[in-house]
């Protein structure tokens, strides 16, 4: 079943485009608070594996406020075009690139990561953070970043997956009670901190995603997992 922020008749496509749009005024302050900035430190992890790629042009998908994509290009200084479908979490981006000079090293688009407005084989390499989960069809996605990046190179993926161990309990307990608490105190939004777990529970993740991205026609597939398994990256090589 697929898992949707607001459960209305529109597609998941729209109702994440709404949800983004939504939250984008508090999404950093949250984002950063939720995390204890860990999320900082995946990014980083991210970026250090790109950089082994040496890429001179980037594609980060469902950028959103930009932080991915400002990390890709101070960790690379490679030229970063980030793209995603919320409009108000790219104006936030826009500002924050202007604000720190990288505004003629990273552009920002609106556009759907489904159909990307790009010809095959442009780019060095391309990176999504937290931003698969949303795919309204994962697999067409997946297809389409494959299709934009190089033969040889690789596609980066960030993304949620389930803590292992003795502290999965206490973890999914502050995922699933106190989080959505949070959220929904500063961001306003009843529901888009409760689908963060919903969608994250539905979502597959190491072998899994592995086999999946194997199945959409990339040669090659790594994953890291992050934090105990709280989150994961994935090297799916064109």
């Amino acid at each position: 079943m697929q898992v949707k922020p607001y459960n209305t008749d529109q597609s998941k496509k729209t109702e994440v485009e709404d949800m983004f749009d939504n939250i984008a005024p508090k999404y950093d302050l949250l984002n950063h608070v939720l995390s204890m900035k860990i999320d900082v430190l995946w990014r980083n992890t991210l970026v250090k594996w790109m950089n082994r790629d040496a890429p001179k042009l980037v594609l980060d998908v469902a950028t959103g406020t930009g932080d991915l994509a400002i990390a890709v290009q101070k960790g690379t200084g490679a030229e970063v075009v980030g793209l995603d479908l919320s409009q108000q979490m790219l104006n936030v981006g826009i500002d924050k690139i202007k604000k720190i000079n990288l505004d003629q090293k990273i552009s920002m688009q609106k556009g759907d990561a489904e159909n990307l407005p790009f010809e095959d084989n442009k780019f060095d390499a391309v990176s999504v953070a937290f931003g698969v989960r949303n795919f309204e069809n994962l697999e067409k996605g997946l297809a389409e970043l494959r299709r934009v990046v190089k033969e040889n190179s690789s596609v980066y993926i960030l993304e949620f997956s389930k803590v292992e161990g003795f502290l999965a309990p206490f973890y999914m307990f502050y995922f699933k009670n106190i989080l959505p608490q949070i959220g929904k105190l500063v961001s306003k939004d009843n529901r888009a901190y409760t689908y963060l777990p919903d969608s994250v529970n539905a979502f597959p993740f190491g072998e899994k995603m592995k086999q999946i991205l194997l199945d959409t026609g990339y040669s090659k597939v790594e994953y890291k997992k992050l934090s105990l398994g709280i989150a994961t990256i994935y090297k799916a090589t064109k």
